[in-house]
């Protein structure tokens, strides 16, 4: 009987390595259908601008910059959306920016309808890495003719605006950060493990997951009963394209093994910073942006009530309030 109760011990464990081991493999790596490029899936108000980057023949851009945006003026802000989000976050306050001055909203890659580089599209530096954001972020003002701007982040686009302006002072006149993700908990892998096969399907797979259902956008509200079906479907806009979803697995991988540490360096931030937190924000606590505005040098913070991860989306009215004063108080 003993004999028979181990042998059975025996094969449930080989079962569960297999299961560990191959199971990730019966994840399709097939790519999604769609059109072959964001241009194909471009809205009516999309533009786009081809970017150099190492090892590529060049990255398509979307961007949106309203009809309104004041080219001649000295004042420009580059807005920043969040992970998994796209330009069309910040329609609701594009024109609030560009009647202060030249306003661009564009899309990070892989997201939105900008380009959705996979391993065989590149050789060198990985286009998804933090430097790589950063390269790419300046390479989008150099094309535009942006020598310097305002960063405006949300979230991930808030991290992505703070390590710019590390990077690159002299090109940055100002930040406002939207609940930056700073103090992120998320949990990192050695890069050793984040590389393996199986991890980089199992990436996949999560990576599916949020570009398909929309959840994250739905966490971002504090009431998710105030977002459209045009909302959704401008959130989702990447899903027109073919591949996107081997593109986005590519950018997850990279981030598995890849912690944010940019809260080592709030006090080397010196240039004028407004931080805003939505009061009933599920992804990033308030108190998170209350801690990087009290470490930066020269912040100021402000809370929208009622408003979850988004504010420039959920409360456009409010969010304009207190980016405006703000602004007129900076002169800027």
């Amino acid at each position: 009987m003993l004999r028979i109760l181990l042998r059975v011990l025996a094969g449930l464990v080989v079962l569960v390595v297999l299961a560990v081991v191959a199971g990730p493999f019966l994840i399709s790596g097939k790519p999604s259908d769609g059109v072959a490029s964001g241009a194909e899936a471009a809205e009516p108000e999309s533009r786009f601008v081809v970017i150099p980057f190492a090892g590529t023949a060049g990255l398509a851009i979307h961007y949106l910059e309203p009809p309104s945006s004041a080219s001649s003026d000295p004042t420009a802000f580059l807005l920043l959306h969040g992970f998994t989000f796209n330009a069309w976050t910040w329609q609701p306050v594009l024109d609030v920016f560009a009647a202060r001055g030249r306003a661009v909203a564009y899309d990070q890659l892989p997201y939105g309808l900008s380009a959705k580089p996979t391993r065989t599209d590149w050789e060198g530096p990985n286009p998804y890495s933090k430097e790589a954001a950063i390269t790419q972020l300046f390479s989008v003002m150099d094309a535009l003719g942006l020598e310097r701007a305002v960063l405006v982040g949300n979230s991930s686009g808030g991290t992505l605006a703070l390590e710019a302006a590390l990077a690159h002072p002299e090109r940055v006149s100002a930040l406002i950060l939207v609940a930056p993700w700073v103090y992120a908990t998320r949990p990192t892998l050695p890069e050793w493990l984040a590389s393996l096969p199986q991890m980089r399907r199992l990436s996949l797979l999560i990576a599916r997951k949020l570009g398909e259902n929309g959840s994250l956008l739905d966490l971002s509200y504090a009431d998710a009963s105030g977002i459209t079906e045009e909302r959704r479907a401008r959130f989702g806009v990447h899903t027109r394209v073919a591949g996107w979803d081997l593109a986005w697995g590519e950018l997850l991988a990279l981030s598995l093994s890849a912690p944010v540490t940019v809260s080592a360096h709030l006090e080397e931030v010196t240039i004028p910073v407004l931080l805003i937190s939505g009061e009933n924000d599920r992804l990033v606590p308030i108190e998170d942006s209350r801690r990087v505005a009290e470490a930066l040098p020269d912040a100021t913070f402000a809370v929208i009530e009622g408003c979850g991860h988004v504010p420039q989306e959920e409360c456009p009215d409010a969010f304009e309030t207190v980016v405006s004063a703000w602004l007129d108080a900076r002169g800027l």
